[in-house]
């Protein structure tokens, strides 16, 4: 794993790291870590409009609901 490879990176070169010796793996994880948060991202957001659909559709039976019992009185 890529996060394994940069941890051993920096303790292989402890004082190198500093001079960019484990720059390329810093680079591969935060890309990496981009694409693992775009990918939850989406995830949240098709989460999310299930979730504003299911409350639209709970408040529109609610609102039809007192309406009916409005009208009944």
């Amino acid at each position: 794993m890529i996060i394994e490879q940069f941890q051993k990176c920096h303790v292989d070169h402890p004082v190198a790291k500093f001079f960019g010796e484990c720059t390329d793996l810093k680079i591969k994880l935060d890309r990496c870590f981009r694409q693992e948060k775009a990918i939850k991202r989406k995830a949240n957001f098709e989460e999310s409009k299930k979730l504003k659909e299911r409350l639209q559709a709970y408040r529109k039976e609610t609102n039809e609901k007192d309406s009916d019992l409005t009208q009944s009185l």
